[in-house]
């Protein structure tokens, strides 16, 4: 297969160093022939050793969701995204926002931006969810719950002490609608308290989500 159709047959998916060099088998330095086809728009660079199908080819692109699971590992995508993936914050999202074990990056590409942030085990290992996108798109994602467990607790000053303090961050602030709230499942919420940092306030949100 002539290597601008086996590009365009893999453009639903982020493409790999691996996946390029198996592609490219049969050059002789292929290794030089990824920079021919980045230099030629066929191929652009998401980050080393990661690329999508570039703008000459014209094919479909992966989702966003998916290049931000294949820029850092392991990761989720949360926080804003996920919250807006689920139709609970109206804001447009300009930023795929993930939690990572690793150490808090962000990556600037021509997909868009793309930001990690660190969390620690056992606490980021709970509510992932793998859902589809689209046909051979599945992505690594939080569930809402855990979506605002971590919008929570990464906020840099946030501290909910009491329910008309929860009210506000959740119904002014963040605009989440009450029937929305009412849909969480508390129950899995506190499971996580333990393992969670800032759990006085997660608390407080468990027990207004209670009592609406």
């Amino acid at each position: 297969m002539e290597i601008n159709q086996a590009i365009r047959a893999h453009s639903r998916q982020p493409l790999t160093h691996q996946l390029l060099m198996s592609l490219l088998k049969d050059y002789k330095s292929p290794n030089d022939k990824v920079h021919t086809l980045l230099n030629e728009g066929i191929l652009a660079s998401i980050k080393k050793g990661l690329y999508i199908a570039g703008p000459v080819l014209k094919a479909k692109k992966p989702e966003p969701f998916l290049i931000a699971n294949h820029i850092l590992g392991p990761s989720y995508i949360s926080l804003d995204a996920a919250l807006s993936y689920y139709g609970l914050t109206p804001e447009r999202v300009y930023e795929i926002s993930s939690m990572t074990t690793k150490t808090s990056r962000k990556f600037a590409t021509p997909m868009g931006i793309f930001s990690y942030t660190h969390l620690s085990l056992p606490y980021y290992s709970f509510g992932i969810r793998r859902v589809k996108l689209s046909d051979e798109q599945y992505v690594m994602i939080a569930s809402q719950e855990k979506a605002l467990f971590d919008k929570v607790i990464t906020t840099s000053g946030l501290v909910l002490r009491s329910q008309r303090n929860v009210i506000s961050y959740l119904i002014e602030n963040l605009r989440i609608d009450e029937d929305s709230l009412r849909d969480f499942d508390t129950g899995i919420m506190a499971s996580w308290l333990q393992s969670a940092q800032k759990k006085d306030s997660l608390s407080m949100i468990i027990k207004t989500i209670n009592s609406l």
